[in-house]
């Protein structure tokens, strides 16, 4: 084979028993996992809510930015249920730049898998502990889900996975929220073709073991717009697409009806200062339709501590609590953002 085999990495029971979750906060990630799953039957009318990063660059800003985002739960604990993002692998679409802290826990350092395990589970464990936010991150590499299985209450599976057999039979065996974004090409029946797949038993090979799923009834759509073929992109997150979305719903008949929207990515052309505007907009659609008020579960919004993106200096340096991939909404934004939807909810 054309790689070099550099060290065996310590197995995930290894790594958790390690670094353990205590029974405090077991009790915490369950409370959390039940109401999040009220929600996509039906039983509560909350709006989630997962917001952060575009990547988990550094462990000190995003406990910063999740500190904060704590004290807005607070406040809006009564209509909205925050999930923070801590996304800590990064899918690249050339396979050039930077992959997120699972291989750099440094950004300006060389790549370093184990390290990266270890930093992305205690960030997961800290926000836990100390906040009380058990988080989502992307389901990117499957067989490392069990990495942070303990510490997760929500997964979202890429445009550009989501038609990947493992990262669905993968969702199908999660007892957690498992969020299928639609192709970067747009085509909804991919999405809800990977919905099935997610809520369906299956057996299957997962790190070494033959194994059988129960399926996932929480397997649900994302909406994040779509790239035409001249490289354009295109929205899905307006009223008509969500109709769109619930009549797909009907015809295939699958369970717990949900769309978690994004506004960003192809949804806002990657135009971060829309998505106050783009959220405003989903939520005087669910405000219309009592359809879609039970379909959309929730919006997905990339928000930091610092307006914008910056790129790392050639020494390194760079802004910590200002994203180094897509641009993301600033703290103040943020913050006066999520109050002016638990005004309307």
């Amino acid at each position: 084979m054309n790689m070099n085999f550099l060290r065996k990495l310590p197995i995930p029971q290894e790594v958790k028993k390690e670094y353990p979750v205590s029974d405090a906060m077991a009790k915490t990630k369950a409370a959390r996992d039940e109401e999040i799953c009220r929600i996509f039957r039906g039983e509560s009318d909350k709006l989630i809510l997962v917001i952060g990063p575009c990547s988990a660059d550094a462990r000190e800003p995003v406990l910063e930015y999740i500190s904060r985002l704590a004290r807005v739960q607070e406040q809006v604990k009564d209509k909205i249920l925050i999930i923070p993002r801590i996304y800590t692998n990064k899918p690249r679409t050339t396979g050039e730049g930077y992959k997120g802290m699972l291989h750099q826990p440094d950004p300006a350092a060389h790549e370093d898998m184990l390290k990266g395990i270890v930093s992305i589970r205690e960030l997961h464990r800290t926000a836990l502990a100390d906040y009380g936010f058990s988080c989502a991150d992307e389901m990117l590499y499957p067989e490392n889900h069990r990495y942070l299985s303990d510490l997760l209450s929500y997964v979202a599976v890429g445009a550009r996975s989501v038609e990947d057999q493992q990262h669905r039979l993968t969702a199908s065996g999660l007892d957690i929220p498992a969020g299928m974004k639609n192709p970067t090409g747009g085509d909804l029946m991919v999405m809800m073709n990977s919905i099935r797949a997610a809520q369906t038993s299956h057996t299957f090979l997962y790190r070494g073991w033959e194994v059988v799923s129960n399926g996932n009834p929480y397997a649900h759509a994302i909406l994040r717009g779509y790239t035409k073929f001249d490289g354009s992109n295109c929205s899905n997150y307006h009223y008509e697409d969500l109709c769109q979305l619930s009549e797909l719903y009907a015809k295939t008949g699958l369970k717990n009806p949900a769309v978690i929207v994004d506004t960003n990515h192809a949804n806002s052309a990657k135009k971060y200062l829309e998505q106050p505007r783009i959220a405003k907009d989903i939520l005087h659609s669910r405000r219309q339709s009592d359809e879609l008020r039970c379909l959309v579960k929730g919006l997905m919004i990339e928000s930091y501590l610092i307006d914008g993106t910056q790129k790392i200096a050639a020494d390194g340096s760079y802004c910590h609590g200002q994203s180094i991939t897509d641009p993301c909404l600033g703290w103040e934004k943020t913050e006066r953002l999520i109050l002016d939807m638990a005004d309307v909810l």
